[in-house]
């Protein structure tokens, strides 16, 4: 840059990344070539302070679902940060009401820029807050292997805060990647190269602005994209838990280890017996030593809680109280675990036993399952009515009718003792057949549940709280050309035609005439 001529001043010691050198400043032009893949875990302890960011530079304010307005995290996963360094130029942007030519940025990235991070992540956030301002102009997707280091795919990012009129609400994708020279020679990686009459193709598919079909396997595409062609919506879809539950010893045994400490605390039991409960300490050095032999990577929180008396102590007492339950409700298996519940609390409030949210979660754990042909589990019982549903209604945008759709069950009587207003059962939802749905911004989210979902699995339902709001950007499904398998005839011949060659070789070596 000296020897161009550059002022030295602008030449900074340090990271982009970590130190923010040119605060206060912005650009007319911009252009960068950031790292692909490159981890940024050096300048972490710069940019966030555990979940907290505290550059400003990588904190965006977008709406949430509901229009709501708020601060989200714009950074990548810590292994790739090219993206953060596209961040640190959007950061220097000029403007409007300073500068009436805005600032243009390019940038050249691998393809994980367009699509990895889910929505509500960083990734995600940073597409999304570019394409929601409007300022994503253009992508290019230039050939393989035209670098020197490395033979991937990479795109260039064209990025403006003044786009012409036509250009508003919009971009165009244009797919280049057949558009190349082959060199003589090959340069480490590089093993093709744009001619002026492949750039002045792509600068003339840009400019033009328009939908360009490939007409040649090695021609040219492009499309003009609205901005909300790329963000979707990610909906939660849950099923209702349906538990089977049934106390025996051999289930509620388990109870005597933490779930998560259970190998090690199982051989310490095994090993040294009630001398656990009495003596722990004393047999810690034995107990982390053998942890160490056996290949359990147990950080210093797991071991402190491993060697505790009070751990070993309290899964004792949750052993006592669930066998108290197992002697009062004896070893029947319940197919209906709200009737399972009502008897354990019964059992509970009479032998005048405490148990925690999480104590009682983790009893129920070891003596219950799932099972389809079990009755659904309710989580509670709620009036709905008045005012009240009216405002329901409305947060979710669908009529009364809609609600079990949305997880709202009418029991079809009114609540007992009151007069008016309905009730509405709410099922627990069973955790790990919950699913997600990829619904485009275009469409209406409840429409695309009763075409898409509703049919293969009728008694899920939406949780709209738990959406979120994602952008990613496809080249591959936009520009995918199908080639047709061959027939089969042509394939017949073509492995007739190799046997017979390979016939011929083999006796022209063995002298068969």
């Amino acid at each position: 840059m000296m020897i161009k001529g550059n002022n030295p001043e602008n030449i900074r010691v340090g990271s982009t990344l970590s130190s923010d050198e040119f605060s206060g400043n912005a650009f007319d032009f911009m252009l960068s070539n950031p790292p692909y893949g490159k981890s940024w875990s050096t300048d972490l302890k710069y940019i966030k302070d555990g979940k907290d960011i505290i550059d400003p530079r990588f904190v965006v304010t977008l709406n949430d679902y509901w229009g709501n307005a708020e601060e989200v995290d714009a950074t990548p996963r810590s292994s790739d940060g090219q993206l953060l360094f596209l961040m640190e130029m959007v950061n220097k942007m000029k403007p409007l009401n300073k500068s009436a030519q805005g600032s243009r940025i390019a940038s050249v990235h691998n393809g994980s820029s367009l699509f990895t991070g889910d929505a509500g992540g960083g990734e995600s956030n940073i597409r999304r807050y570019i394409i929601e301002k409007d300022w994503l102009d253009c992508i290019v997707q230039l050939p393989n292997n035209l670098f020197y280091n490395t033979g991937i795919t990479t795109y260039i990012w064209f990025l403006t805060n003044q786009k012409p009129i036509n250009r508003k609400g919009k971009v165009i994708l244009i797919d280049a990647s057949q558009r190349f020279a082959k060199l003589r020679k090959n340069l480490g990686a590089k093993n093709c190269e744009l001619t002026p009459e492949h750039v002045k193709e792509i600068q003339h598919s840009y400019l033009d602005f328009n939908n360009i079909e490939r007409h040649t396997e090695d021609g040219l595409a492009a499309k003009v994209f609205n901005n909300t062609d790329f963000g979707y919506y990610k909906v939660v879809i849950d099923r209702p838990a349906r538990l089977k539950a049934q106390f025996t010893e051999e289930r509620i045994e388990t109870l005597r280890f933490d779930k998560s400490l259970k190998e090690p605390m199982q051989w310490a039991y095994e090993t040294f017996g009630e001398q656990v409960y009495t003596d722990i300490k004393t047999l810690e050095k034995e107990i982390l030593e053998w942890c160490e032999k056996s290949g359990l990577d147990l950080n210093s929180k797991k071991r402190k809680e491993l060697t505790s008396a009070d751990v070993w102590s309290k899964q004792k007492d949750l052993l006592k109280t669930a066998t108290v339950l197992l002697k009062k409700i004896g070893i029947d298996e319940h197919n209906d675990f709200n009737v399972f519940n009502s008897k354990v609390d019964a059992v509970l409030k009479a032998e005048k036993i405490k148990l925690s949210a999480s104590e009682k979660n983790q009893i129920y754990g070891v003596v219950s399952w799932y099972d389809e042909t079990a009755e659904k589990v309710i989580k509670k019982t709620e009036k709905i009515s008045g005012d009240k549903l009216q405002k329901l209604l409305q947060h979710l945008n669908c009529t009364a009718d809609q609600l079990p759709d949305f997880g709202y069950y009418p029991t079809g009587k009114k609540p007992s003792g009151r007069s008016g207003g309905d009730e509405y059962i709410i099922y627990e939802s069973q955790s790990d057949l919950r699913d997600s749905e990829n619904v485009p911004l275009s469409e209406n989210i409840h429409d695309y549940f009763l075409r898409e979902v509703k049919p293969h699995v009728p008694e899920a339902w939406i949780d709209l709280d738990k959406t979120k709001i994602g952008y990613e950007i496809s080249f591959n499904k936009y520009f995918f050309q199908h080639k047709p398998l061959r027939s089969i005839d042509e394939v017949s011949r073509e492995i007739k035609a190799l046997e017979e060659e390979s016939e011929g070789l083999i006796m022209d070596i063995l002298n068969i005439v």
